[in-house]
């Protein structure tokens, strides 16, 4: 390597150890869903303030939260993001008898993430395009996993359960006009197969024996978005911004194996309605100078899960497992707050920022379709965060010079580092009229999550 590219390998060693449980995470995912088998939840900034982030969208994980708003950031950037789940779910049945999912360690490892990279075409050079920003995501956007006792109250209808369904996003954002911009991209679904299971997996116990269902496919949707500057500073900084997102249905082809105590009996095949989702934000900086910014958002999303009609799989042999879905459509209200210092004293090449926000998100999933691998319940969501940005002269954990020399075009810029914790309080879910018996009973679901991104400018 020549001695030029030498001086920008700290960088990347940097986030090369996040990288990996990223790469590794993805594929074992762990339930933190706000309604659902959905996990909206990309990125610390925007975790932080209870997933208020599509009307800001000023950091690479825009190309989940708001794809238009790439448009705001210049360069190439680079987010790497982990999340350490702990869930604890208890079921008390209704002859009284109790259980517990099980944790082989407090939190689930690896821990889920993602991975998101922009890059503004004419910050490269290239005008002919016109202001166009491209990005690029790799995240799981919708997936559970679970375990619970084999001897459980309810072994008959789940004991391992797993989702890890990957959302790779290419994605384009056009600068229409000094306060529009317009984004679209797509969203394709699949399994990772050279990695964990690699596919959607239910095991039970039936008399005595483990009965397994598993499958995998692959799938596109796509996505559109606006942002609009409703009102601006003198320098084009946002003051009050409007935001809209759609994301698209998909259909997910399963295709698998029906297995009784390993051994294989059918092939099945069943499909996965992934439901259309609209998100609106609304964002307003109070403050906005060269010292300080402070923000507050709105986000409402709604998720037309009623599309899920049902989950029927068929078999080889010609027999057809029914299982008619209901679902309902949930709404969630994230509101969020950043109060930002641009410069420290005494450290100028630094930006502080804390966060603090508040996400409900309503149950999607009646009781007759009630899943234990996915107890869902309406969920109140309190978080906090930190978020910490060095420049210029400055040294990331006092080892690393944030600024790189300008005379490369992919020196870094900045290296930043966001915090974030948010604990899910979901309400107690009394089922009834389940079809198996067993699953009837009082839920009760407690998870806590920590959240770090790094991010990198060039």
């Amino acid at each position: 390597m020549p001695h030029k590219s030498n001086r920008h390998l700290p960088y990347y060693l940097a986030l090369l150890p996040l990288t990996l449980i990223v790469a590794i995470g993805l594929t074992t995912p762990q339930r933190t869903e706000a309604d659902g088998i959905r996990n909206p939840f990309q990125g610390a900034a925007a975790i932080a303030q209870g997933n208020a982030f599509a009307a800001q969208a000023d950091d690479p994980t825009a190309v989940f939260y708001n794809p238009a708003g790439m448009t705001q950031l210049h360069g190439v950037q680079h987010t790497v993001g982990v999340q350490f789940v702990s869930v604890n779910t208890r079921f008390t049945s209704q002859t009284g008898g109790s259980v517990a999912n099980e944790r082989p360690f407090p939190i689930g490892l690896p821990p889920p993430g993602q991975l998101f990279v922009t890059a503004n075409l004419k910050d490269l050079g290239v005008h002919a395009l016109g202001d166009l920003s491209v990005g690029l995501g790799l995240q799981n956007l919708f997936g559970f996993a679970a375990k619970y006792p084999r001897d459980g109250p309810f072994a008959s209808a789940v004991t391992f359960a797993q989702f890890p369904l990957l959302d790779i996003k290419p994605t384009l954002a056009y600068k229409v006009t000094d306060r529009l911009s317009v984004g679209l991209g797509a969203d394709i679904f699949t399994f990772a197969s050279f990695l964990g299971e690699g596919h959607l997996e239910q095991r039970s116990i039936q008399g005595g024996t483990t009965v397994e269902l598993n499958g995998k496919g692959t799938t596109a949707g796509l996505n559109a978005s606006l942002l609009y500057k409703v009102l601006q500073t003198e320098d084009g900084e946002p003051l009050l911004n409007l935001a809209f997102v759609w994301r698209s249905q998909a259909v997910l082809p399963v295709n698998g194996e029906l297995r009784v105590n390993g051994a294989l009996m059918a092939d099945a095949s069943s499909s996965i309605r992934l439901p259309e989702i609209y998100t609106w934000g609304l964002a307003v900086w109070p403050v906005r100078n060269r010292d300080r910014q402070w923000k507050v958002e709105v986000d409402v999303d709604y998720a037309r899960w009623q599309s899920i009609r049902d989950f029927d799989v068929r078999l080889s042999n010609g027999t057809t497992i029914a299982n008619p879905q209901r679902w309902n459509n949930a709404v969630s209200v994230g509101i969020g707050t950043e109060y930002k210092w641009l410069s420290i004293p005494n450290h100028p090449d630094w930006s502080v920022a804390i966060r603090t926000g508040y996400l409900h998100s309503e149950a999607a999933i009646p009781d007759v379709n009630f899943n234990p691998a996915a107890p869902d319940a309406p969920v109140h969501v309190l978080s906090v965060g930190l978020g910490f940005l060095c420049k210029e002269n400055g040294r990331f954990l006092g080892l690393i010079t944030c600024g790189g020399s300008k005379e490369s075009r992919f020196s870094s810029t900045m290296l930043g580092l966001d915090l974030a914790y948010h604990v899910f309080l979901f309400e107690s879910r009394s089922v009834t009229g389940n079809p198996i018996a067993a699953v009837n009973g009082i839920y009760q679901t407690t998870t806590h999550a920590g959240a770090i991104t790094m991010r990198v400018n060039f």
